[in-house]
């Protein structure tokens, strides 16, 4: 009898001790279920940002003043007769090359009832015939002009400045040159002249811009726009001006932290920005060559931020990606 009680007693703590350890491997198997769920959840409550990206590049950037205006002749001669009469020919047109001495129209200095010789008016220059006012039959005076014509040192390009931007031009600046006629090609010119007053009136000054001719594609009076290259620096980094945030006066970029490929990260990069020209920002310090910057999708970036790049653009300068 004592020992059917106490085979009992010994089941029934067995029983006890099964369930605690079943309870146990349920509570533990539970605790790691749910560890589990919360990491989930916090990997995927964590917001990752899409963004477009490019590099920064080393190179050069120019500061320049856009101006515009007619290309003239360097030089032009107004052509005279000693007498007065009638024009009974004229040798040359408008764009015709002379040569010093040349026929430009002949003058019949005859009246009625008086026959006299022709008096032959010739080029005082070697040049292009670019305004003829000399017409058949026409009366003229000796203080009438019968032919414009522009020597053939070479073009210019008349422009006039604002008084404001005066202090920006200097002689012998580069310049950069192109034309609705030549799309597509730059033409190369300095400053050649500066006007030593300016006009009352429109509050400018006069400047001419000697411009090369290669090919002889330029002619006068075609109008150009002109840059004139007032600060050049060799060598900086630079980026697009897009990439550059701003808050609370402090001005910085995001840099792509790709330390792990698999979980891109934004990192903030405080930037000293220099000038900034068409778009294109000089930095000065806070960059290096050839770093990945985000320059879409920065707007609500924090540091350490992730991120998902949805594209790389080319760099400033270089060929499109996937462009031919």
């Amino acid at each position: 009898m004592k020992n059917l009680r106490f085979a009992a007693w010994a089941a029934v703590l067995a029983l006890v001790v099964l369930g605690f350890s079943g309870c146990e491997r349920i509570k533990l198997a539970y605790d790691k279920i749910l560890n589990r769920d919360t990491t989930d959840a916090l990997a995927q409550t964590t917001p990752i940002f899409a963004v477009n990206t490019t590099r920064t590049v080393q190179g050069p950037i120019q500061d320049y003043l856009a101006l515009s205006g007619n290309i003239i002749a360097s030089s032009t001669v107004d052509t005279f007769s000693d007498i007065a009469g009638r024009v009974s020919r004229v040798y040359v047109s408008v764009g015709s090359r002379v040569r010093r001495d040349d026929p430009v129209v002949d003058i019949d200095p005859s009246r009625p009832g008086m026959e006299f010789i022709h008096s032959v008016v010739r080029a005082p220059v070697a040049g292009t015939v670019v305004v003829l006012p000399a017409q058949l039959g026409m009366t003229i005076s000796p203080a009438v002009p019968l032919a414009r014509i522009a020597g053939g040192a070479g073009l210019e390009i008349q422009l006039y400045v604002a008084e404001r931007f005066i202090s920006r031009i200097s002689m012998n600046q580069p310049c950069e040159i192109t034309l609705d006629a030549w799309p597509g090609h730059v033409f190369r010119g300095a400053v050649i002249e500066i006007s030593p007053t300016i006009d009352p009136v429109s509050r400018t000054m006069e400047i001419r811009v000697g411009v090369e001719n290669p090919g002889a594609l330029l002619k006068t009076g075609m109008f150009a726009r002109v840059s004139i290259i007032t600060e050049r620096k060799d060598d900086i980094v630079k980026i697009p001006q897009s990439a550059m945030v701003s808050r609370f006066g402090e001005q910085f970029v995001f840099v792509v932290d790709s330390s792990d490929p698999d979980a891109l990260v934004a990192q903030r990069r405080t930037v000293l920005p220099g000038i900034m020209i068409d778009g294109v920002m000089e930095v000065q310090s806070g960059l290096a060559p050839n770093e990945e910057i985000i320059i879409r999708g920065q707007t609500l970036l924090e540091d350490g931020s992730r991120i998902n790049i949805i594209e790389r653009l080319a760099p400033l300068g270089a060929t499109p990606l996937g462009a031919s």
